[in-house]
């Protein structure tokens, strides 16, 4: 079953500055594209860093400030007061960066941006080379497809083509992304793994279970878990 990877949502027309760029022209580009964060590369397109909002921000947050360096001062405090001295891209970057593949599970970089507390993530091939940018808000576009494309998704490739079931054995009805489950099953386990897969396909939001079973074979399962023999029963 086919998911969507960052090459469906990325922006390939990317905006990036050298680590000679002046910190004038950084901001200037930001406003321009109106994006929160740029790559800075090298010649060769390789991603040495990025340059954040925050970083620039700094230099506004230590203006007035003693210029030395407290022995306590925590090194998170010193690294940003030492941004805020910084006049082009490598003193004011975050390296190395945190990138992405293009073939990359939008799942797995919706966790990595909350886990780095980043909005935008840059895009590199093989050899680190910077193809593109992704954002918070390109992610949020797999929520943008259509009811019938995500109908069409759940019938052929989850029913017919992972489970091997007719598509007409069920009815799939999608409201706005909410997909709702109707019909009746052969096992229960069938109509579990079901629902599952319909929860993983792109753009569903939730999925109702209305889905009945002829025969309960979890129930089976549960019995012979039960006969087996424990460590106890088993010493003599």
């Amino acid at each position: 079953m086919r998911r969507w990877t960052v090459k469906d949502v990325m922006t390939d027309n990317v905006v990036s500055v050298s680590d000679t760029t002046p910190y004038k022209d950084i901001v200037q580009l930001l406003a321009q594209h109106e994006v929160s964060a740029v790559p800075v590369v090298d010649e060769t397109k390789k991603v040495l860093g990025v340059v954040s909002e925050a970083d620039l921000l700094h230099k506004m947050e230590f203006t007035g400030l003693e210029p030395h360096v407290h022995l306590l001062e925590r090194k998170q405090r010193r690294q940003a007061r030492a941004k805020a001295a910084g006049d082009k891209a490598s003193d004011l970057m975050s390296s190395p960066a945190v990138t992405v593949t293009s073939d990359a599970a939008l799942s797995a970089v919706a966790k990595m941006m909350d886990h780095e507390r980043v909005k935008r993530l840059p895009v590199v091939d093989e050899q680190g080379r910077l193809i593109g940018v992704v954002s918070r808000s390109d992610l949020l576009r797999v929520y943008l497809r259509d009811d019938k494309s995500i109908r069409d998704d759940i019938r052929e490739q989850v029913l017919r083509q992972t489970l091997w079931i007719d598509p007409d054995m069920l009815t799939v009805a999608v409201d706005r992304g909410v997909v709702t489950l109707t019909g009746t099953a052969d096992r229960r386990s069938t109509a579990q793994i079901t629902v599952r897969l319909c929860e993983s396909v792109d753009g569903v939001v939730e999925v109702v279970d209305q889905i009945g079973y002829e025969y309960d074979d979890t129930a089976d399962v549960h019995r012979q878990s039960l006969m087996r023999p424990t460590v106890r029963d088993m010493t003599p």
